[in-house]
């Protein structure tokens, strides 16, 4: 692990460690000459002398290098320094789609979509550039800060025209297609089939195949048929659900035949949703029968000659036995027929003969065995040998323990479990998590359900808790779905509210709280404080005559607009009406113009002489600065508003005259602009 402040190349500087791969960590440094903040994907050391992994490290910078797209992490840099092998690369801020998938459980239709066709955009450039990326999965779809979708790590790819066999499955089973899990040949339609299945977990929340141990998820692959997305969503749209259907084919030919085609039933899905465009071939045009190469073909001969000569052996020694036989039987009966002749004959050629017949009876049982035993037909000592394989494999199931899974347990909890298996425990790192709290294991080495011997250390990396978000620059003045989008998408929640700007046109974010450039945590709320636009202060009056005081004062209110009051005389109308406004109804004025409005003091012949009334005048109080004014006749509990506007002395006193239901002597506040500045005390009151 490099140290902070180390310089590669003597450019580039060293921060942090940001991450780790299979064969690489990866470092966010700072590119000296061009001032610019990049990612260091730098080889682990344990590597660098294998000279394989170097080449494939460098394939991956070589394959990278070829693209250059929006939907691509850009590689600008590839060196060696002191037996350091680095790739410079683009520095993405923002969120893994395995990430943003775990927070939100499930992505909506549109947004799937969406991430669906800029990955594929992605994987359009790199097959066009002749690159299989072959570990198409969640984690390595990064959804950076502005929204834009980019597709990661080339460390596996491999060219299109190579058309090389692997001996391993490599990248993630999760996501792996038929043929890389079987060890086939793997071109651009096994990346589709990746970025199927990343899509079924994009609306479903979930993997479509799923097991306790690779094995078992790879067998799935191959013999399972696939569980229809709208099973776990049902209100999934038919055509998206029917191009997922179509990548996830096990026969590659029945796949689209290239991402372009993909990308096209993509678009299609979000203008028809319920659309049957998608076009999948019928099984019964791909159960053909197999091709065999010509090496199989080469074995089959080479096994089938080898039964036929070990089969004509077996009958020419049969033959050959069968004619000893023979002669045995017609020398018996020579010797029983010529035993008087014989009598001469000595005991030790007897002997010699018998010997001779016994000798050759071996020799021929022997090549029996022999060939026999050759061609299968007979077992000797194989039972002994499957005995002592069952035995080995007995002792090494013994001695081996099956790694338990430790994710989710605190380092405590995980060595106990670890420790009554016989195997111990270590902590390698700590690193932020937004899917298991401070400290809980999230991933382990070797995984889980791998064999390993008793005395095996487990080494496990421990949550840090979530990393904090830093709210990125640019927010304020983009539209307001821009910057929702941008922040949702790094995890972040937003809140809206609108107001009024002369400046900012409507619909554009004025600012944001924490503003830009603020840490904050996952799941943090963002406030965006949108333009409303120039506000429109035009308002047209009502017409207010007849309406009472009470009434017409609080629809000029309502309307953001101030009033002053006068009283005069109408017989056509009762007491306390309006029998005036100036503007009249109608007429247009702004917010906060002030209406005068007349109140009948006098009321109709039948009322006449009802009330109380002062006509005493009203000068200016010392001290009133030329603000709004309200007059306010206080008598005992009766609290009335007798004037409230604009300075009522500019043409000199107060002469309006005061009116009251009450004889009672009162008293009378002046407040400017809500604030008491005098008072007239002692305010007598007449019969009308």
């Amino acid at each position: 692990m490099l140290k902070e402040g180390v310089i590669l190349s003597e450019r580039y500087e060293i921060m942090s460690r940001i991450g780790a791969g299979g064969m690489a960590d990866v470092y966010k440094a700072q590119d000296r000459k061009l001032n610019r903040l990049v990612a260091v994907k730098v080889m682990k050391a344990e590597f660098r002398e294998d000279t394989s992994f170097v080449q494939k490290f460098q394939k991956e910078a070589q394959a990278a290098a070829k693209l250059s797209h929006p939907n691509v992490v850009n590689v600008y840099d590839v060196g060696e320094d002191r037996g350091l092998y680095f790739i410079v690369m683009e520095l993405i801020e923002g969120i893994t789609l395995k990430n943003y998938i775990g927070k939100k459980g499930k992505l909506s239709v549109k947004e799937a979509t969406s991430i669906a066709i800029q990955v594929s955009l992605g994987l359009e450039a790199a097959h066009n550039c002749g690159i299989v990326h072959r570990d198409v999965k969640p984690q390595n779809i990064i959804i950076s800060t502005d929204g834009k979708v980019k597709l990661s790590d080339f460390g596996i790819a491999k060219a299109i025209n190579s058309n090389t066999i692997t001996a391993n499955v490599m990248g993630s089973v999760h996501y792996s297609s038929p043929e890389q899990v079987r060890g086939g040949i793997s071109d651009a339609k096994s990346d589709i089939y990746s970025l199927g299945i990343t899509m079924y977990e994009m609306v479903t929340g979930r993997v479509p195949f799923d097991g306790d141990t690779t094995v078992s998820i790879a067998i799935k692959h191959l013999q399972e048929e696939i569980v229809p997305p709208s099973i776990y969503t049902p209100d999934l749209p038919y055509s998206l659900e029917q191009v997922i259907l179509k990548c996830t084919q096990k026969n590659p030919d029945r796949r689209y035949q290239n991402v372009g085609e993909l990308i096209d039933d993509l678009k299609k899905s979000l203008i028809d949703p319920q659309g049957n465009f998608v076009a999948i071939s019928p099984l019964a045009s791909h159960a053909e029968t197999a091709n065999m190469s010509d090496r199989e073909m080469s074995e089959i001969r080479r096994g089938m000659d080898m039964k036929e000569r070990r089969a004509a052996d077996e009958r020419r020694h049969e033959e050959e036995y069968q004619r000893e036989r023979e002669r045995e039987r017609r020398r018996d009966y020579d010797n029983e027929e010529d035993d008087d002749d014989e009598e001469e004959s000595t005991g030790l050629e007897k002997a010699v003969t018998i010997g001779g017949f016994i000798v050759g009876a071996i020799i021929i049982l022997i090549l029996i065995v022999v060939i026999g035993n050759m061609a299968g037909l007979f077992h000797f000592g194989k039972s002994a040998n499957a005995t002592s394989s069952s035995k080995s494999t007995s002792a090494t199931s013994e001695n081996t323990i099956e790694v338990p899974d430790l994710r989710g347990k605190t380092i405590e909890e995980a060595t106990k479990i670890a420790n009554d298996k016989g195997i111990g425990v270590k902590q390698t790192s700590v690193e932020a998590s937004d899917q298991y709290p401070e400290g809980q294991i999230i991933s382990q080495d070797p995984d889980v359900g791998s064999r390993v011997e008793k005395g095996t250390t487990i080494n496990v990396v421990v949550s840090g808790g979530q990393a904090n978000i830093t709210i990125p620059s640019g927010i304020v003045g983009m539209s307001r779905a821009d910057a929702e989008a941008t922040l949702q998408n790094i995890g972040l929640v937003t809140s809206v509210q609108e107001q009024y700007n002369t400046e900012v046109p409507e619909g554009t974010v004025i600012s944001i709280e924490p503003g830009e450039g603020t840490s904050v945590a996952t799941g943090e709320t963002v406030v965006l404080y949108v333009s409303k636009g120039e506000e429109n202060d035009d308002v047209i009056l009502q017409d207010l005559i007849g309406k009472s005081s009470d009434e017409a004062k609080s629809i000029l209110e309502t309307q953001g607009l101030n009033y002053s009051v006068q009283t005069g005389n109408d017989a056509n109308y009762e007491n306390g009406a309006v029998i005036a406004m100036d503007p009249g109804a109608g007429q247009t004025v702004k917010k906060g113009d002030t209406i005068t409005i007349t109140i009948n003091g006098t009321g109709d012949g039948s009322s006449a002489g009802d009330g109380y009334i002062c006509y005493s005048p009203l000068s200016q109080p010392q001290g009133y600065q030329g603000g709004t004014v309200k007059l306010e006749l206080v008598q005992g509990d009766l609290v009335s508003v007798i004037y409230e506007g604009d300075n009522p002395w500019s043409g000199g006193a107060y002469s309006t005259p005061i009116e009251s239901t009450s004889g009672e002597e009162g008293v009378i506040n002046v407040y400017e602009n809500d604030l008491l500045i005098a008072k007239y005390p002692s305010v007598t009151f007449q019969k009308k």
